[in-house]
């Protein structure tokens, strides 16, 4: 007969163990990554920078992560999110403009004539920008995006644009800030469209959003109030060479992450790489056509080319979306 000491022990192991393996199970940082080598690099990265007295230990104050966010914190597909709202803003405003039904490139956003949008040119979508973007106060331009974020809806998922978030992304920021990094968005998004949305939709503070900037001027508004104005003319573009170019500006020290999906985040990612130290350059391959878009190489939104060739040659970190990812976007709220 087994001694009464050793059948009580036995199950008070066996249910410590269950226990256990339970909370373990439910302790996984990044549930919504499929384990792979993708998950296993960031993971392994993170412990080896957080673990005190190390080979690899960073200083929390140092633990600077950088994401673009077109592609890589939310979809880009069919077209750029800032620039869909740029066109609904033509279509808001165009019966306080009555000329734009003859005039481009308005004409052609009014009658959904995307040929006559392409003829127009890089031209034809500054002028676009600048009539949606700009002649108006910070704090107006604002309240405009935040009132079209509440009721526009994507085109063909049918999801609020704050819905089209990528589910294990929040998870990574959530996991990294945990671990005393700072996150940061670097993105050619305008720094004032993602600003309104990004705190309640990642978890980044206005502060640490770094983006493409128009030029601002400070007066004295009509009620006697001091305003800041949107100019029209281009201060600062926050895309490919210029992204290192913005964290020196805006956060004056140099990513040990960095986290991108084309070849707009390339400069981004060698400048993070480059650094002494741990270092994780990851990219965001889309390739999962069924729950969002397969594009790379040809595509003309989120082009993902030569940063492709550069992370085979370098060793970075190629998050395969069909592979890597359980789900892509959240549960509808």
């Amino acid at each position: 007969m087994l001694n009464r000491r050793i059948v009580v022990a036995a199950l008070l192991l066996a249910g410590l163990s269950s226990w256990s393996l339970g909370a373990l199970a439910q302790s996984d940082p990044l549930p919504s990554w499929n384990d792979g080598k993708a998950k296993q690099a960031i993971i392994d990265f993170v412990a080896k920078v957080t673990r005190d007295g190390g080979a690899d230990f960073v200083k929390p104050a140092e633990r600077i992560a950088t994401f673009d966010n077109d592609g890589t914190l939310w979809a880009e597909q069919p077209v750029y999110f800032q620039l869909q709202f740029a066109f609904d803003e033509v279509k808001r405003l165009a019966a306080q403009n009555p000329d734009w039904k003859a005039k481009e490139p308005f004409r052609s956003v009014l009658a959904r004539d995307l040929k006559g949008l392409a003829a127009s040119g890089e031209k034809g979508l500054l002028q676009i920008m600048a009539a949606t973007h700009t002649g108006m106060t910070t704090d107006q331009f604002a309240a405009t995006v935040a009132n079209w974020l509440a009721s526009a809806r994507h085109p063909t998922k049918q999801r609020p644009y704050t819905e089209m978030v990528y589910q294990p992304q929040l998870e990574l920021l959530t996991y990294l800030r945990a671990n005393g990094f700072k996150t940061f968005i670097v993105s050619g998004g305008g720094v004032e469209f993602m600003r309104v949305f990004a705190e309640k939709a990642y978890g980044i503070p206005p502060e640490q959003v770094v983006g493409s900037t128009g030029v601002v001027k400070f007066r004295i508004g009509g009620d006697g109030r001091p305003e800041l104005f949107k100019d029209s003319k281009v201060e600062f573009v926050d895309d490919g060479p210029g992204k290192p170019v913005g964290i020196n500006r805006a956060i004056g020290r140099r990513p040990i992450l960095a986290f991108g999906n084309s070849d707009g985040d390339l400069q981004m990612l060698q400048y993070a790489a480059a650094g002494p130290g741990a270092r994780l350059a990851l990219i965001i391959h889309h390739t999962d056509a069924e729950r969002e878009w397969a594009y790379d190489r040809t595509s003309k939104i989120g082009k993902l080319d030569k940063a492709l060739d550069e992370a085979a040659a370098k060793g970075w970190t190629v998050v395969d979306m069909k592979a890597d990812w359980k789900t892509v976007f959240p549960a509808s709220k």
